[in-house]
């Protein structure tokens, strides 16, 4: 990733993301868009960002999941990431320096909680449980901490968090010996983010980014209710310093809808360039690819029955599904009842992206809705044309005239589009032309202006949680 211009640099301050959990294989796009956001803030001037988590797996676990995530070439290091409960057990002393001292022992109001120790086995913080409640992350319920001079209690799990960071942002602060150092935390997971909106202290920014669709199935209606996650989290968009959508069509829905307080910004998740993709002639023009997790949102079903269509025309054309999921049973048992087993692979998850891109004719996705689609734009990098439902959002914004966009499930529109292409060598070519350029769009270079925008807009204004002060009184 090529380093920022002076005029593209961030602010002097120190940056974090911040994800429930982030690891490759189990959370999909995420887990590659995130730490590709960390490498942006570094090319942009960012000191040595961290990739936060705040899952509850073993060390081991997460030792493991930073060395994927350094094997795969997604951190340079294993220290750009850490997670809350591993420094807990590292070393708990800027966690009993925290919280308040108990008055009522928590454990008597009928709460139940489960402990956190260190490797020998004694307690250090006391978790409230909470059973089926997706508000969970919201509660009052106090956290224990058991300090070596007596239990501590924090204010649920946004206590925590507020601890966690502000012992992070100190250690930042020492090392540069300045107290008012400024820390910009980027929320990478709703539930974190809505937990934290009354954060006030004023060194502090809240920056949100957005994943996903906000709309309610079937994902096309921008008027439909929402509700939920996506409905409390919309109530604290006002809180944020910077809201990061990825494409300017979610950006302007959610606007018109819920208003703007001024904080929108349109930062895409980034791709690689690479090499120049081989040209359209060498490539295998009965072959056409699809990769995605096998999940429901991806709708990989509509495919695989567009295919039993293109498959009756196109006999010698064949269909590679790369990605794993929990639906990756069912989808094999459909490609079997529609006879379609000799034209239509599941492959499982790969490693070899680029190189199955390059030797195919065309990419293919059938979703129901997304964030922004990734892939559509690694796909167009590999000067692959694409064809996708044109659902809310990511498609359209990426594919340009790059490819063909067809009707949300309109499996016999996909089948069409498909054996157009197909039967069109010149077509492809034509396309596959496009697709460089409409990739180029998605590049660091040409995201990285868009986020120092944002940031700086975040840092240089005050804090949306810290009240103005109050006017002088008058002589």
């Amino acid at each position: 990733m090529s380093r920022a211009r002076d005029d593209d640099m961030l602010p002097d301050a120190d940056y974090v993301l911040l994800g429930s959990r982030v690891a490759l294989g189990l959370d999909g796009g995420f887990a590659v868009a995130v730490p590709t956001r960390l490498r942006l803030l570094a090319s942009a001037g960012a000191p040595d960002p961290l990739q936060l988590s705040v899952d509850g797996a073993t060390p081991e676990v997460h030792a493991a999941q930073r060395q994927a995530f350094v094997d795969a070439g997604l951190l340079e290091r294993t220290t750009s990431a850490r997670n809350l409960f591993d420094d807990i057990v590292a070393d708990p002393s800027w966690l009993f320096a925290a919280g308040e001292p108990v008055r009522d022992d928590p454990r008597e109001l009928g709460v139940e909680y489960r402990e956190v120790t260190a490797p020998s086995g004694a307690p250090i913080v006391s978790l409230p449980v909470f059973h089926d409640d997706p508000t969970w992350h919201l509660s009052d319920a106090a956290l224990i901490v058991h300090a070596p001079d007596g239990d501590r209690v924090l204010r649920g799990f946004r206590g925590l968090y507020a601890a966690w960071l502000t012992h992070l942002a100190d250690e930042r602060r020492a090392a540069a010996g300045d107290p008012e150092r400024m820390l910009v935390v980027i929320f990478e997971s709703r539930q974190i983010g809505e937990a934290m909106t009354e954060w006030d202290d004023p060194r502090v920014r809240l920056v949100h980014t957005v994943h996903n669709s906000h709309l309610p199935a079937p994902h096309d209606d921008p008027d439909a209710p929402v509700t939920g996650m996506w409905q409390r989290w919309l109530s604290t968009v006002d809180r944020y310093d910077a809201v990061l959508f990825p494409t300017a069509a979610q950006r302007d829905e959610v606007a018109a809808r819920f208003g703007d307080p001024g904080t929108f910004h349109v930062v895409p998740n980034t791709i690689e360039l690479g090499a120049e993709p081989p040209a359209a002639a060498s490539r295998d023009p009965h072959r056409v690819v699809m990769l995605n997790r096998l999940a429901p949102q991806k709708r990989v079903d509509l495919a695989i029955r567009a295919w039993a269509r293109v498959a009756a025309v196109l006999p010698d054309a064949r269909l590679d599904i790369y990605g794993d999921g929990p639906l990756r049973d069912e989808l094999q048992a459909l490609v079997d009842d529609l006879g379609l087993s000799a034209s239509v692979t599941l492959h499982g998850a790969t490693d070899d992206r680029d190189a199955i891109f390059d030797r195919a004719a065309l990419f293919v996705t059938s979703t129901a809705f997304e964030g922004q689609g990734l892939s559509i734009a690694e796909a167009l990098a590999r000067g692959l044309p694409v064809v996708a439902t044109d659902v809310r959002y990511g498609p359209r914004d990426a594919i340009g005239d790059a490819g063909v966009l067809v009707t949300p499930g309109d499996v016999d529109g996909l089948a069409a589009a498909i054996i157009e292409l197909l039967r069109d060598d010149a077509h492809r070519a034509a396309l596959s032309l496009r697709a460089r350029r409409a990739a180029a769009a998605f590049t660091a270079d040409a995201v990285r202006p868009a986020l120092v925008a944002a940031l700086r807009s975040a840092v240089h204004r005050p804090s949306r949680r810290t009240p103005p002060p109050s006017p002088a009184p008058h002589g």
